[in-house]
């Protein structure tokens, strides 16, 4: 699919979905409300907008879905081991917060906001200098793989732990996108944890808005219903890593 139009139907959010409230797990908030904000519910899908299972995710491997706006990337990754739980993390401006734990069988897939939090550094259709970097391959901006790196000045993430700052400029983690996982094994995506950089995110790109989304106010549009994910290497042309 044309990346263009891609974006352009993950905008719409044209792909209905029946949606049984019944079959997701749990509640639809962070266990202590801190540092939460709650978006749509919206279903995870792939380019033909067929519902995802948790369980057929290839493991150490960058999705891309934009949420809770049409312009907002996110990053979805299932991680080789069971993330850790019950992760205490501080924004910038020293609030507290805590982020739960992956989920899925294992608790191994995760979704995190992709939009550093040092100086907003994305991915875009033409390229992307933000991904998890597998256990396997060596990188520059931190002592282990298995990390979420941006590297466009080395900052590092701990993937397993709600994006905590590991290293580099980045003075907070990634904001956490929070799934659910329904008895069926499909994802959805409810709310943001953590502090995001949207605001400031929007008024930095206007012309890449204009480019790609139609311009700043179909960007802030919040996405609905069902939110299309493919591979980083299939939204991006090129994916930049150090």
């Amino acid at each position: 699919m044309e990346r263009r139009n891609f974006l352009k139907i993950m905008a719409a959010g044209a792909t209905v979905v029946a949606v049984n409230p019944s079959l997701i797990r749990g509640t639809l908030y962070a266990d202590d409300g801190r540092m939460y904000a709650a978006y749509e519910k919206v279903q995870i899908v792939d380019a033909a907008g067929v519902p995802i299972k948790a369980s057929s995710l290839e493991k150490e491997v960058t999705y891309i879905f934009n949420y809770p706006y049409a312009a907002t990337p996110c990053m979805l990754i299932n991680l080789p081991e069971s993330t850790s739980q019950e992760v205490e993390l501080k924004s910038e401006m020293g609030e507290t917060y805590v982020w739960k734990n992956g989920v899925g069988k294992d608790r191994t897939v995760v979704a995190y906001v992709a939009i550093c939090a040092h100086q907003l550094t994305h991915p875009t259709p033409n390229d992307s200098f933000i991904k998890y970097v597998p256990k396997s391959t060596p990188t520059m901006a931190y002592s282990k793989s298995g990390i979420i790196v941006c590297s466009s000045h080395l900052s590092a993430y701990d993937a397993a732990a709600g994006a905590k700052n590991l290293a580099g400029a980045a003075q907070q983690p990634l904001a956490a996108v929070v799934l659910k996982v329904a008895d069926d094994d499909t994802i959805w995506a409810v709310g943001i944890l953590g502090a995001d950089k949207f605001q400031d995110y929007f008024k930095a790109f206007k012309p890449e808005f204009k480019e790609f989304y139609g311009g700043t106010a179909q960007a802030k549009q919040l996405v609905s219903i069902s939110a299309k994910t493919v591979k980083l290497t299939e939204f991006s042309k090129e994916v930049i890593q150090y």
